[in-house]
């Protein structure tokens, strides 16, 4: 009996001790927690100011966006990047004021090392994406421009942060990755005000050389197809015995969508025919007769 009644004062004393501790405990957390309390209210400011500040900011940079870019995906991504970025600034501030640096010293060794991890595993993607951005606010070409790039030519119908949509000259709709054309060189047609048309015929040694050249200039004068020319130029360029080759180059609107090719088109018949009209070459017509 004597035995069992100091087990059980043994037992309530070890009670009462874990019990004291559990309250000690306790205690100290809840006066941590009153202590905290003030620190608590500010860093649930801090979040909230930081929800409503990233909301106002993600409006104000997609319209910011959208008029440099005008392009309403890449505006909405800009805005969403420069929301998460406040958001993460608020979050990481917060925790700072709760004295929890250690947390957010390691919340941002896990997103950098899962930012490196998606970096390499979405190499090309993310590639394509960065230089869609920079392509959004360098504006190399717009919709609706005609460009030259990787070998294709053809007009601009489709700008998104992955790829450009070109239609060819030919119709054919062909998708460009952005790092391509990013990292290759980009002829914008449509930026040209004024493109040079040059074009070489070749004429017999035979021929009064003063009087072609002033046949040749009247005739690309006369020229009404196509766009205005300005700074022609006439001029023998190249002996190739017994024939010599006669350059004539001007610069026309570059900005008529067709303009290029029907004034060379018009160039090129308009001094044949003035050539063979004065019989400087010989040309064969349909009907076995000769010109010229």
């Amino acid at each position: 009996m004597c035995l069992n009644h100091l087990e059980l004062l043994d037992f309530d004393m070890k009670f009462e001790h874990g019990a004291g501790l559990v309250i000690k405990k306790l205690s100290g957390w809840l006066a941590t927690f009153i202590k905290m309390l003030p620190n608590m209210a500010i860093a649930a400011l801090v979040l909230t100011a930081s929800y409503f500040l990233a909301k106002f900011v993600r409006r104000f940079v997609y319209k910011i966006a959208l008029r440099i870019s005008k392009s309403d995906s890449i505006a909405g991504v800009v805005a969403v990047l420069i929301q998460t970025l406040i958001m993460v600034l608020g979050f990481t501030t917060a925790l700072s004021v709760l004295n929890l640096s250690q947390a957010v010293s390691s919340i941002l060794a896990g997103v950098g090392i899962i930012g490196l991890a998606l970096g390499f595993a979405f190499q090309d993607l993310s590639s394509n994406f960065i230089s869609g951005l920079f392509m959004a606010f360098k504006r190399p070409f717009e919709i609706g421009d005609k460009v030259e790039t990787n070998s294709f030519t053809g007009t601009i119908k489709e700008i998104e942060l992955r790829s450009t949509t070109l239609i060819t000259t030919s119709g054919l709709h062909v998708i460009l990755p952005n790092k391509d054309i990013f990292q290759k060189p980009i002829i914008n047609y449509s930026r040209s005000e004024a493109r040079r048309v040059e074009l070489d015929f070749i004429i017999m040694n035979t021929s009064d050389l003063s009087y072609a050249e002033s046949v040749v200039r009247e005739a690309v004068k006369g020229i009404t197809d196509g766009s205005p020319m300005s700074d022609m130029e006439v001029y023998y360029s190249a002996v190739e015995d017994p024939k010599l080759k006669l350059t004539v180059s001007y610069h026309i609107d570059n900005r008529e969508p067709k303009g290029f090719k029907s004034h060379r088109h018009a160039t090129i018949v308009a001094i044949y025919k003035a050539l063979a009209d004065h019989g400087i070459i010989k040309v064969n017509r349909q009907d076995g007769s000769n010109v010229g």
